[in-house]
């Protein structure tokens, strides 16, 4: 399995994902100020590695004798729709003592706790899938975006050692193309069939009858099920409605926002402009052209089939209580 997050003697070690599919580089953090720019400059991402990063990140604060609250509310403020690390900020907060030791022995048992839980969603997951399926997914969702096999996308990997994966399809996931980037090599690493896709192919190959099921990952749910996920997955959601698809969000617990009660709060982050005006540093829009570039959208609860996290698999409507 590939792991992405390494702790060793106060010191995290990220792969950073910036590099990736091209160079496989190891970033060395020391200050919880270093954990809180590689969250924010997508060095690591998805909701649940997120998550455990910053709980990293406040190990570091306590074993440099920084302000935690300074530390806490900097933390916080690296990426606003990804629920997981204020999730994870608030397990330490809570904390009966906040020695060093103790912050660095929950970190570890979040971490721990991540990767038994992926096991849990995959497995769960796995029964959804149809014999022979051909699966489409969105953004990544392995180990690249949580400490074990993934969410969406260990369910894919469940799925593929049961038999059940004919085929996958991954979205390039535009614009920072986490699909063809990301999801790509680690489905090469594992040897299942695939193929990558533009975003803007899912509809014509849903119409085509060439999809079976669509799983996508979760960066927060609404107490009613709303999710949202990487831009681009209403789409999926509302074309997989039309083809009658199974449409399933995995994500854990953690990721589910009990006091929001519908997707029409969630905040939605605003991603520089540059990201769709270059490649690779390039620009290729015009100087001064407008850009909306929305990381995130939001999947009305009525169009996901079955949301799976740890605990099981739910239906709509959803009551996670």
């Amino acid at each position: 399995m590939i792991q992405a997050i390494r702790w060793d003697d106060g010191k995290l070690h990220l792969l950073d994902q910036r590099h990736l599919p091209h160079k496989e580089e190891w970033l060395t953090l020391t200050t919880w100020e270093e954990v809180r720019d590689a969250i924010r400059d997508m060095v690591v991402r998805g909701a649940p590695a997120i998550g455990v990063t910053a709980a990293y990140g406040m190990a570091i604060a306590a074993r440099s004798g920084d302000d935690l609250r300074q530390a806490h509310d900097g933390l916080a403020a690296s990426r606003p729709t990804a629920v997981n690390l204020f999730w994870a900020l608030e397990r330490i907060e809570q904390l009966e003592y906040h020695s060093p030791e103790a912050i660095e022995k929950e970190a570890i048992e979040i971490e721990s706790e991540d990767r038994a839980l992926c096991q849990r969603i995959g497995e769960l997951g796995a029964a959804l899938v149809p014999e022979h399926a051909r699966i489409l997914t969105i953004c990544n969702t392995g180990s690249l975006a949580t400490a074990g096999i993934g969410t969406a996308l260990g369910i894919i990997r469940t799925a593929h050692v049961q038999g059940k994966v004919q085929h996958v399809y991954s979205c390039e996931t535009r614009p920072r193309q986490q699909g063809l980037k990301l999801t790509a090599w680690e489905l090469l690493r594992d040897g299942i069939p695939f193929q990558s896709i533009p975003d803007s192919a899912a509809a014509s190959l849903m119409q085509a009858g060439n999809v079976d099921f669509v799983v996508a990952g979760a960066d927060r749910i609404a107490a009613n099920g709303d999710s949202a996920n990487k831009i681009g997955t209403l789409m999926l959601a509302i074309c997989a409605k039309r083809f009658d698809i199974p449409f399933v969000i995995a994500a854990p617990t953690t990721t589910i926002d009990s006091e929001m009660q519908t997707g029409a709060h969630i905040p939605i982050e605003e991603r520089d402009p540059s990201e769709l005006t270059e490649v690779d540093r390039r620009r290729i829009a015009p100087e001064g052209c407008p850009v909306f570039n929305p990381g995130f959208d939001v999947t009305p609860a009525d169009l996901i089939s079955n949301i799976v996290t740890e605990l099981g698999v739910f239906s709509y409507p959803y009551n996670f209580s």
